[in-house]
């Protein structure tokens, strides 16, 4: 369920102290966003959220210039 994105994308899930860092790469552009959550929560909970933000990021010119997600 995490889709709706049109190309590949590369998560990656690292535990910091009691925060889960997770990031997001769409393999086409090379863009990364990555967001902080619980690791109670789930995994794929964690994965959705950080692809919405990375096609947010996408929709709104991929990162160019100052406005920032």
């Amino acid at each position: 369920m995490v889709q709706e994105h049109q190309g590949d994308v590369i998560i990656e899930m690292i535990q910091v102290g009691n925060a889960v860092k997770v990031t997001a790469i769409d393999t086409t552009t090379g863009i990364e966003v990555s967001i902080v959550g619980s690791p109670s929560i789930s995994e794929e909970i964690l994965k959705r959220n950080a692809v919405n933000k990375l096609n947010y990021v996408l929709r709104k010119g991929g990162g160019r210039g100052p406005a920032r997600a």
